[in-house]
C-alpha cells in the first residue's frame, strides 16, 4: 500500500482545516485513503483574521492561537485515523501547513519572512506522531517566495505527457500550476479569490460565503470598478510571485470603492467574481497560452458562477473540477502537504526553484519527532 502520511491544510480563506490520509509509493505516487475537516470556531477565526494586521500584545495572542490551531489539527488527525481501513498501517508523519498570518518574502531587509501559526510540538504531543511543519521558511531563506509549494505535487498527480495542463487552486488566494506536456513546471499566485468574495458575502449577507456563486450570478459587472481592481500593479509583476492578505484585504477593496457612486452590493459581488476569473485567465493566457486543460480545485471550485466566468474567458480550454481527475477539490491541497511531509522524511527537495525563485532545490520543513 505504501507509506502513510497525513496532510493538514488551513488556508487564507480562514474557514477551517482540511485533512487527508494518503499512501505514497517510492516514487511519490499518491492514493488518498481518508478525508476529514473541521471548521474554525468564530472566536478563533476572528483572532486569526485580526493577527493578519498589527495589534496589541501580538506575540502572546499569536502563541495562544498557535496552540488552538494545533488542537483543531489534532481533532482532524483523530477523525482521519478513526476512518482508515484496517490494513492501512501506521502513519509515518503529519505534514502541517499552519495558518499564514504574514507573508512578506524579500521585503524590509532584503530577506523578508513568511509566518504560519502552529504549535507543531504540541501537535506532536497530542497525536503521538512525527510532525513536519514550517514548510515555507527554508525556501524564503534561499531567496524564494516560499510559495506556491503545490506545483510539484500537482505535476506528480495531474501532469500528462500528451497534454498541456494547468491547475488553478481557488482558496483565499488563487494560484496557478503550469504543467506542460514537455518542459519545466511553473507556478505562481495570480490574485485574490475567496478572500474578497467571502468578505463581501459576510458583510452583506451575513453568510460565510456566497454558496455556489448564486448571489454574484444575480448581479451585473461594473466596468469602472472592474478596471480599478485590475489596475493593481502587483498583477502585472512577472513570476516568481506570491501574495496574501497583506495586499488583498478589505481595506484594499474599500480604497477602490471610494469615489465611485453608491453601488448595489450584489453588483460588487458580481464584479469581484469577474475580477477573480479575469486575474486567473489573464495570467494563464500570458504565461501558458497553449494550455488545453484547466483543473480547478479549492473551495472556489464549488462556485458555479466563477467557473462559468472562467469558461467564458478561456473558450479554447477544458475547464473542469479536480474531482473529474480523481481528487476532490477540498482534498488537493491537504494531499500536497502530505506529499511534502513524505518528501521531507525521504530527504527529497520539496520546492521547485523555477516556481519560487529560490537559489536551488531545498528539503523543506522542520521535523518534530513524536
Amino acid at each position: 500500500m505504501g507509506e502513510l502520511y497525513i496532510g493538514l491544510m488551513s488556508g487564507t480563506s480562514l474557514d477551517g482545516v482540511d485533512g487527508v490520509a494518503a499512501a505514497f509509493d517510492e516514487d511519490g505516487g499518491t492514493r488518498v485513503l481518508a478525508h476529514a475537516g473541521r471548521p474554525f470556531d468564530d472566536a478563533l477565526r476572528r483572532e486569526l483574521l485580526a493577527l493578519n494586521t498589527p495589534g496589541d500584545n501580538e506575540l502572546h495572542r499569536a502563541a495562544l492561537a498557535g496552540n488552538a490551531i494545533a488542537r483543531v489539527y489534532a481533532d482532524v488527525v483523530d477523525a482521519l485515523r478513526s476512518t482508515l481501513p484496517g490494513d492501512a498501517g501506521p502513519v509515518r508523519a503529519i505534514g502541517a501547513h499552519g495558518q499564514t498570518v504574514r507573508h512578506r518574502p524579500g521585503e524590509f531587509d532584503g530577506q523578508g519572512y513568511t509566518l504560519q501559526l502552529l504549535n507543531a510540538a504540541l501537535l506532536a504531543e497530542l497525536t503521538g506522531l512525527d510532525v513536519v511543519a514550517d514548510l515555507r521558511s527554508r525556501d524564503v531563506a534561499a531567496g524564494g517566495q516560499g510559495a506556491p509549494l503545490v506545483p510539484a505535487f500537482h505535476h506528480a498527480r495531474f501532469g500528462r505527457p500528451d497534454r498541456h495542463v494547468a491547475v488553478l487552486n481557488l482558496g483565499g488566494i488563487a494560484n496557478l500550476s503550469l504543467l506542460p506536456a514537455e518542459g519545466s513546471v511553473r507556478g505562481f499566485d495570480c490574485g485574490p479569490a475567496n478572500v474578497l468574495l467571502d468578505h463581501w458575502a459576510q458583510r452583506h449577507l451575513g453568510q460565510a460565503y456566497d454558496a455556489q456563486g448564486r448571489w454574484s450570478a444575480q448581479g451585473r459587472v461594473l466596468p469602472d470598478l472592474l478596471a480599478a481592481l485590475l489596475s493593481e500593479p502587483w498583477l502585472d509583476l512577472p513570476p516568481p510571485k506570491s501574495t496574501g492578505r497583506d495586499l488583498f484585504h478589505p481595506g484594499w477593496l474599500q480604497a477602490r470603492l471610494d469615489g465611485l457612486a453608491q453601488l448595489a452590493p450584489v453588483d460588487v459581488q458580481s464584479t469581484l467574481c469577474e475580477f477573480t476569473a479575469a486575474c486567473a485567465a489573464q495570467h494563464l493566457l500570458r504565461h501558458a497560452p497553449a494550455t488545453q486543460e484547466l483543473i480547478v480545485c479549492g473551495g472556489g471550485a464549488f462556485n458555479d458562477d466563477l467557473l462559468m466566468r472562467l469558461r467564458a474567458r478561456l473558450p479554447g480550454m477544458d475547464v473542469l473540477s479536480s474531482e473529474q481527475r480523481g481528487l476532490p477539490p477540498l482534498q488537493v491541497e491537504a494531499a500536497a502537504f502530505a506529499w511534502l511531509a513524505w518528501a521531507r522524511v525521504q530527504q527529497r527537495a520539496g520546492n521547485l526553484p523555477a516556481v519560487t525563485g529560490a537559489a536551488g532545490a531545498r528539503v523543506l520543513g522542520a521535523l518534530h519527532h513524536a
